[in-house]
């Protein structure tokens, strides 16, 4: 009875994944030559002529690169990454010597838990103290 409306629903989607009869086009509409042949049209000849001209003027640019204006940013660079490192250095000088390390700081927090839990459950005992609890 359960099962029916499961099925059911199961079964509808296999229709829809049928696959649908394919027509044949005419092969006209398949590929149609292009009316111009490719040298014919003047505007794409001179936009070709002139990517060609900015592509040799970039390789030649990158054949002989211009590393006036690049080591002068890179020595300016390494003259600003040496005074921040001596910054650095400095601040660090002038720290406080940290009270505990941080082994020291995890090693503190793991005692203060367990000192914390034993309070606790001492706390939470009550006055009931009798010598049977103590054998078992």
């Amino acid at each position: 009875m359960r099962r029916l409306p499961l099925l059911a629903c199961l079964a509808l989607p296999l229709p829809a994944l049928a696959e649908e009869p394919v027509t044949e086009q005419p092969a006209q509409s398949a590929v149609q030559p292009s009316a111009q042949p490719p040298a014919a049209n003047p505007d794409l000849e001179q936009r070709l002529a002139e990517s060609e001209r900015q592509r040799a003027e970039l390789a030649a640019q990158l054949a002989n690169p211009d590393n006036s204006q690049d080591e002068a940013r890179i020595a300016r660079l390494t003259q600003e990454n040496q005074r921040l490192k001596l910054q650095l250095r400095e601040a660090q000088a002038n720290q406080p010597p940290r009270l505990l390390s941080e082994q020291q700081t995890w090693y503190v927090t793991g005692a203060g838990t367990a000192l914390l839990a034993f309070v606790l459950g001492m706390l939470s005992r009550g006055r009931r103290r009798s010598r049977r609890e103590w054998i078992n």
